[in-house]
């Protein structure tokens, strides 16, 4: 089994900053993309980031600026610096990630619970 674990959300003013984490584990043998969505209330669940093994990153136009993805392929983890936060951002974040668990198998999709970030004075 794998599991994609989030962390960092919470309640943070406008104009400040968090940092989300998310930890893929369990029966791993490759991972391709990693990336962050979000779904505020009401609202569909939109991509913010994504990365690729390689470095390449891709944004959602609102976070271009002020988000950044990053991960560290040695620990299966992917990381989310939202900087000048804005109450739009409002939402529960989640990682997802496409991930082979044999060798030779196919990607398949894996989406973490979610962790939820308040931006509010």
């Amino acid at each position: 089994q794998v599991q994609l674990v989030e962390s960092g959300g919470g309640l943070d003013q406008p104009g400040g900053s968090l940092r989300l984490s998310c930890v893929a584990s369990g029966r791993i043998f490759s991972i391709n993309s990693m990336g962050w969505y979000r779904q505020a209330p009401s609202k569909e669940r939109e991509l913010v980031a994504s990365i690729t093994p390689g470095g390449t990153s891709n944004y959602a136009e609102s976070v271009k600026g002020r988000f950044t993805i990053s991960r560290d392929n040695a620990k299966n983890t992917v990381y989310l610096q939202m900087n000048s936060l804005k109450p739009e951002d409002t939402a529960v974040y989640y990682c997802n990630s496409y991930i082979r668990t044999i060798i030779g198998g196919s990607y398949r999709n894996y989406w973490g619970k979610g962790t939820l970030v308040t931006v509010s004075s």
